[in-house]
């Protein structure tokens, strides 16, 4: 992760919860006092966005120590103490929301990422993210992403020409479309291209690309279309895949599976911060 843009976004977040200031804490909590918390996660699971959380309590301070008792990536059961906090008992409290926001977001994304991982184990075919990220977390997301064992698409629109249906309608035909972008962007940069038909397909074969989407294919289509390919380009399948069928859509020969619900619908993973005693003033 950009750690630049990684500790301006986590102060963004902490302004946009504290405001002015943290008005119950500061009126209950002696700023001198200090305590110990943990981490339980409350559901099974896979944990992703420790190190974040231990950066969100270090921002308000720095003193704040936070062990992480699991690895990122690792698959939790109910009731595990995942990470320990100790420190400032102000800095715990005001930063605890941000801190559980993005764990359990984080989590829940790498949890619903290594079911499919799972479920697909042994196709030789890989589970990809998409740029349906939310807006901001975009960073995270894909992280999480990679710590359920999926891997990471293009990471934003100035990381590789995708060709989609809207993009070739303005340049005229696909042939146009493709031959317009490979003359500016020169041979370093990947084309990929979206059909959804077969014809498509053919005349995409015949032009100067580097990996081709199909689109809203059956896994019967899909067996078809990647005979046709037959190698000479990477492929993906996206579109109406759910997690009923992602076994039969890896089987048809796919190198990746693109599922944009891996970010924008994955359900967070339920986690708790606790406090297990009091150590006093400091």
């Amino acid at each position: 992760m950009n750690q630049v843009e990684l500790r301006r976004f986590i102060r963004e977040a902490l302004n946009e919860d504290i405001g002015a200031g943290d008005l119950t804490t500061e009126c209950l909590v002696p700023a001198n006092h200090q305590s110990s918390a943990y981490l339980m996660v409350k559901q099974d699971g896979v944990i992703a966005g420790l190190s974040v959380v231990a950066q969100v309590f270090q921002e308000l301070d720095t003193q704040v120590v936070c062990t992480p008792l699991v690895t990122e990536g690792q698959k939790v059961s109910k009731g595990m103490i995942i990470a320990q906090i100790i420190g400032s008992t102000q800095a715990i409290l005001t930063a605890e929301r941000v801190a559980l926001n993005l764990l359990q977001r984080m989590s829940g994304i790498a949890t619903l990422t290594r079911d499919l991982v799972d479920q697909i184990e042994g196709s030789n075919c890989h589970i990809l993210d998409t740029r349906k990220t939310t807006p901001g977390l975009r960073q995270l997301e894909k992280y999480a992403v990679r710590m359920g064992g999926g891997t990471n698409h293009r990471f934003g629109l100035s990381h590789g020409v995708m060709l989609k249906d809207n993009h070739i309608a303005f340049a005229g035909n696909l042939s146009k479309a493709v031959e317009k972008v490979r003359q500016q962007v020169g041979h370093m940069v990947q084309i990929e291209v979206e059909v959804d038909t077969l014809e498509q397909l053919s005349e995409v074969l015949k032009l100067d690309v580097n990996a081709i989407l199909l689109d809203n294919m059956e896994p019967d289509i899909l067996k078809k279309a990647v005979k046709m390919i037959n190698g000479k380009v990477w492929v993906e399948a996206s579109g109406g895949i759910t997690p009923e069928t992602i076994r039969s859509v890896a089987e048809t020969g796919v190198n990746a599976i693109s599922l944009g619900w891996l970010t924008h619908s994955a359900k967070a993973l339920d986690i708790s911060l606790d406090f297990e005693m009091e150590m006093g003033d400091k």
